[in-house]
């Protein structure tokens, strides 16, 4: 399984009893020649999983395609409107709250979001 990406179970989720969710959020972009163009959404990772990890926090899947319009003549860029990106993450809020979990820290790696 892929380090980046929640391994937890729908029993882990229930003993965690978390109040928080971690949403990381990064973009699928260009980053020179020799960067993937998933680097934000791994730098969103990384730090989502660490602050999830040290206070036991409900860690969510990356949100991996967001704003990057200002990449757009780039290979590779694939981007979101801003009111899409908007949508999931308020999408995914309400979704939280509807099971218990009434706040959501977004860690954002990618400035244009």
């Amino acid at each position: 399984m892929d380090p980046l990406i929640t391994t937890a179970t729908s029993r882990d989720a229930r003993d965690r009893v978390a109040r928080v969710a971690v949403l990381p959020v990064g973009s699928f972009e260009q980053h020179g020649d020799f960067l993937p163009l998933i680097t934000d959404t791994v730098v969103a990772c990384l730090i989502a999983r660490r602050i999830s990890a040290e206070y036991g926090l409900f860690l969510l899947p990356p949100v991996t395609l967001s704003c990057s319009h200002e990449h757009s003549d780039f290979a590779g860029t694939v981007s979101l409107s801003a009111s899409t990106l908007a949508a999931v993450v308020s999408d995914a809020a309400e979704s939280l709250r509807a099971s218990g979990i009434d706040r959501l820290a977004i860690i954002n790696g990618h400035g244009g979001n």
